[in-house]
């Protein structure tokens, strides 16, 4: 290249990088000054010796400085370390190098078994699918439990909720769909869980086997933002598969845990508390992660389960509340059921699949309907049955009922090493309501 056009082309390139200096730092947030970002801009802090450095968000900007939200811990920085704006911004690498492995929001390896090669670069935010390119919701989705198949069919692009306090059963629950669903890739994320309950996660309840499966992990240790954008850069990964045209698994647990992420940071910058101490921006968060699941016409699909820990058992809990109004159906999981030593312990009457009736057939619809209606006479006769105040040949239905309620409890109870086929599912219902 000759030297004139060297110069020239040194002219236009900045040599020197931008950037600001840290003003001042709180708990939760790092003041700056220097530059001129935008709001949701990822930054690198560095310290001046160089020995430290964090990734960050803006988050909020006035005239002279701006507020800086960390991924990670702020211990060590002082006022003066630099602040760089990244290039890279809100990208990940997404690939089929992803399979099979446990990674971080920003897919980092966390499973020690090395680099993740991948040059393809995914935004971890995205906007939801558009209503009128989404495909209809017409064939079901097996996930290889019998309670859910029979009573609570899920579809290819749906969204389910599941509800469930503390300790009822929620990651067995979990790990049972995983194992048993018909989904080629299965995308899981654990977010603002115990990081015990990770690796216990992995071994118990999927058996050590992670083929065709991408573990993002943030746990209650990591920041507010890591936990937050872990369900946004899960969901990225699960989009890049259903653009492939693959069906997908995506499990995600917990949405409160993820609400509560939101909460740490609406407070920290402000924002006025409302029902529990949410802010208004964790009711507007859960739409934006949620509408992303679907199925998309001449794509793949995304059938998603999202888990809900509820407190004490309270359904009317906002988060909840807010989740059920978005889902397309919701599984509850019973305390009352444990007690009796029913598992998976799902509450057939309290839950419910807003797309079952459109993907299952006649006959199927019919058999689960009888069958929630004889059990909803058992219990409510339950009483009357266990003192021995009922006779029997005053009640027709509930004679069947008692009849059958051996066989029916035999039905809802599945080992969590067991995995039933669809058709061998209806087929059984079918037997046990004839």
């Amino acid at each position: 290249m000759p030297l004139t056009k060297l110069k020239e082309k040194l002219k236009t390139k900045s040599l020197s990088p931008l950037f600001g200096t840290i003003k001042r730092i709180s708990a939760t947030t790092i003041e700056a000054q220097g530059l001129r970002p935008s709001i949701g801009d990822i930054v690198k802090l560095v310290s001046l010796d160089g020995s430290k450095s964090e990734l960050g968000m803006v988050t909020e900007i006035n005239q002279y400085s701006f507020f800086i939200s960390p991924f990670g811990f702020i211990e060590g920085f002082k006022s003066g370390d630099k602040v760089f704006i990244s290039e890279q911004g809100m990208m990940i690498p997404v690939g089929e190098a992803l399979l099979g492995r446990v990674v971080d929001p920003f897919i980092r390896p966390k499973d020690g078994k090395g680099f993740i090669l991948s040059t393809v670069q995914s935004p971890i935010m995205k906007p939801p699918l558009d209503a009128m390119k989404r495909g209809l919701i017409d064939e079901p989705f097996s996930v290889g439990v019998k309670t859910i198949d029979a009573f609570l069919t899920c579809g290819k692009g749906q969204k389910m909720g599941i509800f469930a306090g503390s300790g009822v059963g929620k990651s067995t629950l979990m790990g049972m769909i995983v194992r048993g669903s018909v989904a080629p890739v299965k995308v899981i994320a654990l977010i603002g869980e115990r990081g015990r309950e990770v690796p216990e996660f992995i071994q118990k309840n999927l058996g050590g086997n992670l083929e065709n499966t991408v573990i993002v992990v943030a746990t209650s240790d990591d920041s507010p933002l890591m936990r937050k954008y872990g369900a946004f850069s899960a969901m990225s990964i699960a989009e890049y598969f259903k653009d492939q045209g693959r069906d997908v698994l995506f499990m995600m647990d917990s949405v409160t845990r993820f609400a509560m992420a939101q909460r740490e940071i609406g407070l920290a910058l402000g924002e006025p508390p409302t029902s529990k101490g949410y802010p208004p921006s964790v009711l507007a968060l859960l739409p934006q992660l949620m509408e992303r699941a679907g199925k998309e016409e001449g794509k793949g699909s995304i059938t998603a389960f999202f888990t809900v820990l509820v407190e004490g058992d309270d359904l009317s809990d906002p988060i909840a509340d807010q989740s059920r109004s978005i889902l397309d159906g919701h599984i509850v999981l019973s305390r009352e059921l444990t007690d009796y030593g029913i598992y998976p312990p799902i509450s057939i009457q309290n839950s419910s699949s807003r797309v079952m009736g459109d993907i299952i057939d006649a006959e199927h619809k019919k058999a689960a309907t009888k069958f929630k209606r004889l059990s909803s006479i058992l219990k409510e006769n339950e009483v009357l049955i266990r003192i021995g105040a009922y006779e029997k040949g005053n009640d027709k239905e509930l004679d069947v009922a008692i009849a059958k309620k051996e066989k029916m409890n035999a039905f809802m109870q599945q080992t969590p090493e067991e995995v039933f086929g669809f058709d061998l599912t209806i087929n059984e219902l079918k037997q046990i309501i004839s």
